[in-house]
C-alpha cells in the first residue's frame, strides 16, 4: 500500500528534491489483566509502534512494534534509508557511533542538540538573524576515541520566544531550513494522534500478542488506503474527514 501511494503523493515542501522522513515512536497502552504478555510499568501494559514518516503525503513507510520498554533507538540503527535522504527525530535517538554510521551511507538527520552535550567548537558561521538563526556553528564530538564533525544550529522562534539548538550532519542546507525540516517533525505527532482518535488503535478484540499486531498493521494499512483515496480523488479534504 506504500508503494501504491508514494506514486501518487504530493511532494514535501521544501526545495530540496531528496527524500524527507521523520521517525518516532508510540507507546499504545494496554490493560494490565487482559494483556499480560505486554509488560510496561506497574500501573499499565503496553507495546510500542516505532514509525517513520514520507513527508510526500506524509504516509507511513515503516512500522516496528515491540514491547514497550524496548528503547527506540535499537530500531532506528537496523532501520534502511535510501542514500541521500533525510531524517529528523527527537533527542531520544541521539546514538553518535549511529551518526557516523549515517554518514558513511550518505543519510542526513535533524535532531535537538542535548543540554550535557560535550563538544569542541571548530567554526563559527555566519547568521542572518532576521530569520530566526541565532548561530551557526560546526563542532567536533568523540565517539569512541574517534572525532566526528556535526553541525549546530541555535534559532528563536518568534512567536513563542523560544530557543532551540538543532544538530544535523548536512552542511551545505541553510541554517533557517535546518530549523524548518526539525519543526516538520510534528507531522508525525499529528499523524499519532489521528490514528488513535479515528481509527480505534485504542480497543482491541482480542487479547493475544499476535490479535494486536493484526489489529495495529490494519488500522496503519487503513490509513494509507484513505490516504490513497485522498491522492487520487485530489479534492482538499483531510483523510479524518474522508474516513
Amino acid at each position: 500500500m506504500y508503494g501504491l501511494c508514494a506514486q501518487k503523493a504530493p511532494k514535501h515542501r521544501f526545495r530540496f528534491k531528496c527524500k524527507l522522513y521523520s521517525m518516532d515512536a508510540t507507546v499504545i497502552s494496554l490493560c494490565l489483566s487482559l494483556f499480560p504478555w505486554a509488560t510496561f510499568r506497574k500501573s499499565k501494559n503496553g507495546v510500542k509502534m516505532n514509525t517513520v514518516l514520507d513527508h510526500d503525503g506524509h504516509i507511513p513507510v515503516f512500522a516496528d512494534i515491540s514491547k514497550a520498554k524496548n528503547h527506540e533507538s535499537r530500531m532506528a540503527q537496523s532501520l534502511f534509508l535510501p542514500k541521500g535522504s533525510i531524517v529528523t527525530f527527537d533527542r531520544g535517538y541521539i546514538n553518535y557511533a549511529w551518526f557516523r554510521l549515517l554518514g558513511e551511507k550518505s543519510i542526513f538527520f535533524v535532531t535537538r542538540l542535548k543540554h550535557n552535550a560535550v563538544y569542541k567548537l571548530i567554526e563559527r558561521r555566519p547568521v542572518n538573524r532576521k530569520t530566526g538563526v541565532t548561530s551557526d556553528h560546526i563542532l567536533e564530538v568523540t565517539s569512541r576515541g574517534n572525532p566526528l564533525r556535526l553541525r549546530r544550529v541555535g534559532y528563536r522562534d518568534a512567536e513563542t520566544g523560544n530557543r532551540y539548538e538543532f544538530l544535523t550532519n548536512h552542511f551545505r542546507l541553510s541554517a533557517r531550513t535546518i530549523a524548518d525540516i526539525y519543526k516538520e517533525r510534528w507531522r508525525i505527532e499529528i499523524f499519532f494522534r489521528e490514528i488513535k482518535q479515528n481509527l480505534r488503535i485504542k480497543c482491541f478484540v482480542g487479547n493475544t500478542e499476535n490479535a494486536v499486531l493484526i489489529q495495529i498493521y490494519t488500522v496503519l494499512t487503513v490509513s494509507l488506503l484513505l490516504a490513497y483515496q485522498k491522492f487520487m480523488s485530489n479534492i482538499g479534504m483531510s483523510v479524518q474527514q474522508i474516513f
